[in-house]
């Protein structure tokens, strides 16, 4: 499912510039806060819903805008990513413990914090909720509503990992 005509009208982006929005966000986090470099592709087609050894850090959206940022990251990559933003050795990080939680939780955050800059501009109220952090062996998250989304594949260190963004403009 892919950004409707309607709610990129009503915000006045197009899915393209959510995209880059999402794209250049997460570019910044992972190059100022995680030290790493990583390679995004094009939006996928229909949301992945259904996770297997990974971890989701989810920030909602309330206001002028609803809905909700999210990372979905394998716990393989989550411990480089957290060992790499801690400045801790991998071996340091224990899967389900709270470093990795605190990690991913700050990263799907500070993504919102980005996104919620975007949407605010002209003095719009968006507010963002607190982090929230999910992980598991399998596990799904799906939205319960008809909410538009995009979600972006990225690539680092040979491993991929989703960020999504849903958005409802409220009326």
């Amino acid at each position: 499912m892919s950004l409707n005509t309607d709610i990129a009208e009503s915000m006045r982006f197009s899915e393209q510039q959510l995209a880059e929005y999402v794209i250049n966000a997460t570019r910044e986090v992972f190059s100022t806060m995680v030290m790493m470099d990583l390679a995004d592709d094009f939006p996928l087609k229909e949301p992945i819903t259904h996770f297997k050894c990974s971890i989701t850090g989810m920030v909602g959206f309330a206001g002028t805008y609803s809905g909700v940022i999210s990372i979905h990251c394998p716990v393989v990559l989550a411990k480089k990513v957290t060992a790499a933003m801690l400045g801790m050795e991998e071996a340091e990080v224990e899967e389900g413990g709270e470093d990795l939680n605190d990690a991913i939780g700050e990263i799907a955050n500070m993504l919102g914090g980005s996104v919620k800059m975007i949407l605010s501009k002209g003095g719009l109220d968006v507010k963002l909720s607190i982090p929230t952090v999910i992980a598991g062996e399998d596990y799904t998250v799906n939205s319960l509503s008809d909410i538009d989304c995009v979600v972006i594949p990225f690539t680092v260190e040979n491993e991929r990992f989703l960020v999504g963004l849903t958005l409802k403009k409220e009326d």
